[in-house]
């Protein structure tokens, strides 16, 4: 009997109808516009207090050109910040996990914007490809072409080398690990990280519960346990203890013990799951350690 489920589980899985490519990449809802403070879909920290809100005049909505080797595309991206000041400003670059769009993540956005006081810094997001308003398809490799295209628009505004920052959650640590380790690109000078996953293998296993190489499931070869060893700027990880889809000691804990650089710091938060942390571990605390880290 077990001889025979398995097979019938190969044919599945060679058929690809098991594919994990659209959990890694899921856009799932489909838009029209970008909602923001009245979105009424589900979101991210959904209970996020009045206080934490951005003035209008702070808030730009933009688009700018992703090109990976020729393959180009429109990314949507929103800038929270005074944009005339990006010469003088830190900027947080924040990368976004695997589901739905911007509105999805804007209260994170705005908790961003309000570390060390309202607006002392900048913060940048953007839809990956298929994301959102989005053009194009979500692949491992146009989604590290879109953020890119993103910190060059914050060269071509004047951000000075030093002052940029990346926060990368779930799926958005891939991008944030594998541009922090390429100093050609653009030198940051911190990275945080929120539930980052070890690897694509690691992940496929989780699903799957079968030895089986990454490659029968999905085309992404993030490898977040190896890359974070090329990261030389210092580290801030947070994970809560109780994530579901990305389980602390297979994937957080791997990252954080193969990084190799001069400081890193670990926030573990109890009853948190993967979605909740800022909220279970508290507003306010979690600004409070943020700002400590960005400030060291």
């Amino acid at each position: 009997m077990m001889k025979l489920l398995t097979i019938l589980f190969l044919i599945c899985l060679l058929t690809s109808c098991l594919r994990l490519d659209s959990n890694l990449f899921n856009p799932e809802e489909k838009i029209s516009s970008y909602q923001l403070d009245g979105y009424k879909g589900k979101r991210e920290c959904p209970d996020l207090p009045e206080k934490f809100n951005i003035p209008d005049s702070l808030v730009h909505v933009f688009q700018v050109e992703s090109d990976n080797s020729g393959d180009k595309a429109r990314i949507w991206c929103i800038y929270l910040g005074d944009k005339s000041r990006i010469s003088q400003d830190t900027v947080l670059l924040y990368c976004h996990g695997n589901k739905n769009h911007m509105d999805n993540y804007w209260n994170r956005a705005k908790l961003l914007a309000n570390v060390n006081g309202k607006n002392r810094y900048g913060v940048l997001m953007m839809d990956y490809r298929g994301f959102g308003l989005s053009d194009g398809t979500p692949t491992e490799d146009n989604m590290y072409a879109d953020v890119e295209a993103c910190i060059q628009w914050l060269k071509n505004n004047g951000i000075k080398d030093g002052n940029l920052m990346v926060y990368g959650y779930s799926l958005g640590s891939a991008p944030a690990i594998k541009l922090a380790g390429k100093i050609n690109v653009m030198p940051f000078s911190k990275l945080i990280l929120e539930a980052p996953y070890g690897n694509a293998q690691t992940m496929v296993e989780d699903a799957a519960k079968l030895s089986l190489p990454s490659s029968y499931f999905t085309n992404v070869k993030v490898n977040n346990a190896d890359e974070i060893k090329k990261v030389s700027v210092q580290f801030c990880w947070f994970h809560g203890a109780n994530d579901e889809f990305l389980s602390l000691p297979v994937h957080g804990q791997k990252v954080f013990d193969n990084y190799k650089g001069p400081y890193k710091e670990a926030h573990i938060v109890q009853s948190a799951i993967h979605n909740n942390l800022p909220s279970v571990m508290g507003y306010e605390e979690y600004l409070s350690v943020l700002g400590k880290f960005i400030r060291r």
